[in-house]
């Protein structure tokens, strides 16, 4: 009761009342997690937050321009050799890591189990076709490279099942490791947090940019410094063709004395929906597609290339030092208005046919301008970018599978 009386307490100060108003029809154990997470939930937050939903985005004074990068393609085999030994020397020696962000379902795809299960050619999910690329660099540096996968609570328990059912898809299970993502609660439109149908607090992942926070709170950070690993790359995992397993990359931002790097790839048009790297305030940033103007879009450089057309593909390393640090606080949040069904103060499950509730997420490019720099390293789009996100179309399954596919046969040619 004590509990009971406490969640009461707290509701009450913060207007949020009918969280209780079902609560005496709830099963012992839903009613023991609801207290729980009403306990947990940061009101402070989840308020401020609905106040900013009211105001128009602020993108924040500042002086943006291009940011440097180095074309993969244009390194003479000298600077090619140096960075790749200076990497290889990271990920033999056992301090390299991979982190892939696997929160997601399907949904947009019209597919109802963990985004990772998807098969992206047949009988090849999108787990195994990354778990490939592990294992061929560990017999490349016979080396291990542990792996985090950030899962959700959602999702969890399906994708630790088909880890199992799949033998860890050869990798040692011992260093495959799985985490959840935070999740924040979503809110009305009249700042009322949300129940869903199961009578419990409705809750969304909380974006990308939570994994710093997520890594510490689950005990990642700790079991990377006991394993010595000291750079890791973060992707997510609806990019099949994402080289995990980076030595150029490693080696690149060790001999320019960063602490992150970032992947490019040449946007496709002025137009393309990507946010794109750049110096803000002579720190590194990404300026979302949303944010940049379309004669910013359009500039060219000496060379006629688009003078904003680094295009930010989800594929970063960071040192350990820096994912401590930001850890250490959380990222801005990001509103997003969605559909969301919920159970309303009768007790009645309410249907939306438009967007009626808020969700927020923290985005990982955030943390770029919490550093003093980062390097910048081109890629090329068909070697290692093909990311799976609509149902058809553009980053669709048949574009995917198309650029998996030509990818597997340049390789073994």
């Amino acid at each position: 009761m004590e509990k009971l009386e406490k969640a009461k307490e707290i509701l009450k100060k913060y207007n949020q009342e009918h969280l209780l108003n079902g609560y005496e029809k709830l099963e012992e154990s839903k009613k023991e997690e609801l207290l729980d997470q009403i306990l947990s939930i940061d009101f402070d937050l989840i308020l401020s937050l609905y106040e900013k939903t009211k105001k128009p985005v602020d993108l924040g004074e500042g002086k943006v321009e291009p940011i440097e990068h180095t074309d993969k393609d244009k390194l003479t085999s000298e600077e090619m050799k140096n960075y790749y030994a200076k990497g290889a020397e990271i990920i033999k020696n056992g301090k390299y890591a991979v982190v892939t962000m696997a929160g997601g379902q399907g949904t947009r795809l019209g597919y109802t189990a963990p985004k990772g299960t998807f098969p992206i050619i047949e009988n090849v999910s999108l787990f195994e076709g990354l778990s490939n690329t592990i294992k061929e660099a560990q017999e490349e540096f016979n080396a291990i490279i542990p792996w985090y996968l950030m899962t959700s609570r959602e999702n969890n328990e399906a994708t630790v099942k088909f880890f199992e059912e799949h033998n860890y898809f050869g990798l040692k299970k011992e260093n495959v490791t799985f985490f959840k993502q935070g999740e924040l609660p979503m809110i009305s439109t009249e700042g009322k947090i949300l129940l869903d149908e199961t009578g419990i607090v409705k809750q969304a992942a909380d974006g990308h940019g939570g994994v710093f926070e997520s890594m510490s709170k689950n005990g990642v950070i700790d079991d990377m410094k006991k394993r010595g690993i000291q750079w890791m790359f973060i992707s997510g995992v609806d990019n099949v063709l994402a080289k995990t397993v980076d030595a150029v990359l490693t080696g690149l931002a060790i001999d320019k004395k960063v602490l992150a790097a970032g992947k490019s790839v040449v946007k496709s048009n002025p137009k393309e929906r990507v946010g794109v790297f750049c110096k803000k305030n002579n720190r590194p940033y990404v300026i979302e597609y949303t944010e940049i103007s379309d004669e910013m879009a359009e500039m060219l450089d000496e060379n006629n290339e688009l003078l904003y057309g680094e295009s930010h593909i989800l594929c970063n390393l960071f040192n350990i030092k820096a994912i401590e640090e930001l850890s250490k606080n959380k990222l801005p949040y990001h509103s997003a208005f969605k559909k969301a069904k919920y159970i309303d103060e009768n007790g009645e499950l309410v249907v939306p046919t438009s967007p009626n509730a808020y969700k927020f997420e923290a985005f990982i490019f955030d943390a770029f301008e919490r550093l003093d720099d980062m390097v910048i390293l081109r890629v090329k789009r068909e070697e290692e970018f093909a990311p799976l996100k609509n149902a058809d179309g553009v980053d669709s399954p048949n574009t995917a599978k198309e650029l998996y596919l030509n990818y597997l046969k340049n390789k073994n040619k």
